[in-house]
């Protein structure tokens, strides 16, 4: 099922202009970064680490012009952004979703810089409050040197869990895993440390817990309790 998806059109190799173009965005940003902005992070993340570091630099640049919300001069990166299509190669790239298994099909054929520049001119089509959550998202992923996987999806949503739930629907997730019902409202900030210390001692080794399991178990029982607490006054 695909989640999210991202086309970006660009020049060819055989043409001498650099421009580089949208097209078909399916972008969900709720709650921020979303499926979208996941998606996004990862083709910045999976291009990035194959620029210099001039580039780099300019990337970072205009990243924090867009989620501020200022003019964008052009060209940057010597590429050019415009709305036409025409004559234009198109890459794209999607986040497909298998249960709770998130992965991603990058279908590039132009360069890093141009897949770059397409994610962070798509960051510019979703609202401001979108952009400013999602711009600091862009810039950890044009940092990242690891695997295009669950621990970059962990690592740009800011969470210990990269199921699909936790990023479409966070405290149905959380609510879930600590044994509420979804659908009933907010529990105490004590029935939720009560729930989680009876989960915790279920899944911990030492209670007969799986001991293979208990380390991803344990990380996204922290995650489900600080998704339910975070807002709660303290009482």
């Amino acid at each position: 099922m695909v989640l999210a998806e991202l086309e970006i059109f660009h020049s060819r190799a055989v043409q001498p202009t650099r421009r580089v173009a949208l097209g078909h965005l399916v972008l969900p940003v709720d709650p921020a970064p979303g499926l979208g902005g996941i998606l996004l992070g990862a083709v910045v993340a999976e291009h990035a680490r194959r620029l210099d570091g001039d580039d780099l630099l300019d990337i970072g640049r205009l990243i924090s012009e867009v989620e501020h919300g200022h003019r964008v001069p052009q060209p940057r990166l010597r590429h050019r952004y415009q709305v036409d299509r025409h004559g234009l190669a198109c890459s794209r790239h999607i986040m497909v979703g298998d249960g709770d298994d998130i992965s991603f099909e990058f279908d590039a054929k132009g360069t890093d810089v141009a897949q770059v520049l397409g994610a962070v001119y798509a960051l510019e089509r979703l609202g401001l409050e979108a952009r400013r959550a999602i711009g600091p998202v862009l810039t950890r992923a044009s940092r990242w040197r690891g695997p295009i996987g669950p621990s970059l999806v962990a690592h740009l949503a800011g969470a210990r869990s990269a199921e699909l739930r936790s990023l479409a629907d966070p405290r149905g997730w959380a609510m879930t895993l600590l044994g509420f019902d979804p659908d009933e409202g907010a529990p105490s900030r004590r029935e939720v440390m009560r729930r989680y210390r009876r989960r915790m001692l279920d899944v911990h080794p030492d209670h007969g817990g799986d001991t293979s399991a208990a380390s991803a178990s344990i990380l996204e029982l922290n995650e489900a309790r600080r998704i339910l607490t975070e807002s709660m006054p303290v009482g």
